[in-house]
């Protein structure tokens, strides 16, 4: 992905140009494909572009508009002919995504950003109104931060420069905390309160005296769409499926697709097959990287991906963690300005060099497949949108069905989609799923309310069926997964959370997605001619229970000490002995609330790092005081 970044000085002052071109500097890896910069007076702009497709060679940003308005983009444009042809073909084929995204701001102005389909975030400075926009896409796919004080407006594709540049010393975001430890921080924050990001769907309007956010598109019901036959909705689905993977296989160098032998990446690899092998190559060829860890007990990943690979007739890249430890770590020597999981460094040089060697600049991931397909949908919400509809015949019928396959009472059942009727306050009273984990700290717990965000945190309209408030809760988590996804030297692309693709998922009956037995029944049917059998049939999918326990025991002294005196029981996070609990029920073996914990972990190791470098305020004590010398040696 390109980089943009600049800074403007509301009293007037020159732009600091070096300051600009060192933060350039830092993010060379990701934008290596030269350096633009645009300075007017006060404000200051600078690009490095990181070229995917012939088109963005041609590209000279920021670019200045016919009005003078000056625009930076990071992003891929899908829908460049329907834009075209709506503005009356002022515009032509031959032109740049930026140049279409330039027309169409100085036609429309603000309205334009509804009307984008794709992967982007945006600057624009307005000559004529004089105020600096900064617009991001619906998924929050592409990353676009920002710090605003009374002198000056900083911002960039970014963090970790804003944090690093700034001069000053954070306060930790609690909101983002507890976000992140429930399921994801809402994605318009950063773990420092003084730095916001743009929220999805959105833009921030910036001018000297303050700044304002707007939203451009929300989640409504839509029309439902309605079939005669399951065979008809199995034909739109793959229709929208396909001009998904189609619109980012758009590269003039190969692509690499993640490939784990799962539905959802193996549906990508074969879908794009297809595409090759009957529309004509969008890109010079697709090959597939499948990470995995034999030593897994119920690690059986690589029995499918081969399949995937037996089909293709073509074997892929194989990064086994066998020969270089454990795939994931929860620190990290280098800087990261936010908690996340990293990769092992031999599995990161390994991949890096791949990428390096075949020339590779795009990859695809499968990241979204579960809640697009069904995987993630939820029985009782299916159940209760016949209860709210006074369907009876309907929901008697599933109840039973459900109650048999799920082996619970009549009685317990109803009781559990009924639950799914009320709001949310009382569904995170009433809901297990909602439950603090038990090393969270209870006043904490109160005031960020932790439930509410376990449960996605979107109450919707009353009026709305339960099955359409579970869809925007999952827009809304998809948004926060992917603003928590750190930034990689390669552009990744994701074909399930395509626009048109969520808008006929979350248009059809639930029931075309969930049946008893059949989870993912209309992915399932749709492309029974195009996965493996195997795949298609695949009942199992791995789990890291072996990763957490051996983490834990390779780091057992390092992890007594935080034991002793966590960072994140000091901020009041988590309770020290609940903190302790967790690390031995880990050590064990006895730890099943995996992902969480691990989250508890990389929220420590991080906490740790920025108190050491000095980037945040520790209440009540000096980082000096505090263990963290070791921080330099993650698990």
């Amino acid at each position: 992905m390109s980089v943009q970044a600049g800074l403007w000085f509301f009293d007037g002052r020159p732009v600091d140009r070096a300051f600009l071109r060192r933060v350039g500097d830092d993010v060379a890896a990701f934008g290596p494909d030269g350096c633009d910069e645009l300075y007017l007076g006060s404000l200051g702009m600078i690009y490095r572009p990181f070229h995917t497709t012939e088109e963005s060679k041609l590209e000279n940003q920021p670019c200045t508009t016919a009005r003078g308005n000056a625009v930076m983009w990071d992003g891929r444009l899908d829908n460049r002919s329907d834009l075209i042809a709506a503005m009356d073909n002022s515009v032509s084929q031959q032109q740049t995504d930026v140049e279409i995204v330039g027309a169409a701001y100085d036609r429309w102005g603000t309205e334009c950003f509804r009307r984008f389909i794709g992967d982007w975030a945006l600057t624009v400075w307005d000559a004529t109104e004089r105020v600096l926009i900064l617009a991001r896409d619906y998924a929050a796919i592409r990353h676009l931060y920002y710090l605003a004080t009374p002198e000056k407006f900083f911002w960039c594709s970014h963090l970790a420069p804003i944090v690093l540049h700034s001069g000053g010393r954070f306060t930790v975001n609690d909101n983002y905390v507890a976000g992140y430890m429930a399921m994801y921080p809402d994605a318009n924050l950063t773990p420092y309160r003084e730095i916001n990001a743009v929220p999805p769907a959105s833009f921030v309007k910036v001018r000297d005296k303050g700044l304002s956010v707007h939203t451009y598109w929300t989640f409504e019901p839509k029309n439902p769409i309605r079939y005669k036959t399951d065979a008809q909705y199995e034909e739109h689905y793959r229709y929208v499926l396909r001009q998904a993977v189609r619109r980012r296989l758009r590269s003039n160098l190969p692509v690499l697709a993640d490939l784990s032998g799962g539905y959802d990446s193996s549906a990508i690899v074969c879908i794009a097959d297809d595409i090759f092998a009957n529309e004509g190559a969008l890109a010079p060829r697709i090959d597939t990287v499948s990470l995995f860890d034999r030593k897994e007990p119920e690690m059986d990943d690589h029995l499918y991906f081969t399949k995937v690979e037996e089909k293709r007739g073509t074997k892929g890249f194989h990064l086994d963690a066998e020969v270089s430890g454990l795939l994931f770590t929860v620190g990290s020597t280098e800087f990261s300005p936010t908690p996340a999981g990293h990769l092992n460094d031999q599995v990161k040089t390994a991949r890096h060099k791949l990428f390096q060697e075949g020339g590779y600049r795009v990859s695809l991931s499968g990241t979204g497949g579960d809640e697009m397909n069904g995987q993630a949908t939820d029985f009782r919400v299916v159940m209760a949108d016949s209860l709210a509809q006074l369907h009876l015949k309907k929901f008697a019928s599933e109840i039973k069905a459900w109650s048999l396959l799920m082996r619970r009472s009549w009685m317990q059942m109803f009781f559990q989609v009924f639950v799914q009727l009320l709001p949310l306050s009382l569904r995170a009273v009433l809901t297990e799923h909602a439950q603090n984990d038990p090393w969270i700290d209870a006043k904490f717990s109160r005031r960020c309310h932790f439930r509410h965000r376990k449960l996605g945190q979107y109450e919707g309209s009353r009026f709305w069926l339960p099955s359409l408030r579970d869809w925007a809760a999952t827009l809304a988590t998809l948004a926060r997964h992917m603003s928590t996804l750190p930034l990689s030297t390669d552009e990744k692309r994701y074909p399930y959370l395509d626009r048109d693709l969520f808008d006929f998922v979350s248009s059809i009956p639930p029931d075309q997605f969930l049946r008893p037995g059949d989870r993912r029944s209309l992915m399932r049917r749709a492309l029974k001619d195009y996965l493996p059998k195997e795949v298609l049939t695949r009942k199992t999918k791995a789990t890291a229970g072996r990763f957490v326990t051996t983490l834990v025991e390779n780091q057992w002294h390092e992890l007594q000490n935080i034991c002793d005196q966590p960072l994140s029981a000091h901020f009041g996070y988590v309770t020290p002995i609940g903190f302790r609990n967790a690390i031995h029920d880990a050590k064990i073996g006895k730890q099943d609330k995996i992902v969480t914990f691990l989250r508890l972990l990389s929220l420590e190791y991080w906490l740790r790092d920025v108190a050491r470098r000095g980037l945040i305020s520790v209440p009540g004590n000096n980082a000096e005081q505090l263990k963290i010398d070791w921080a330099q040696s993650p698990i």
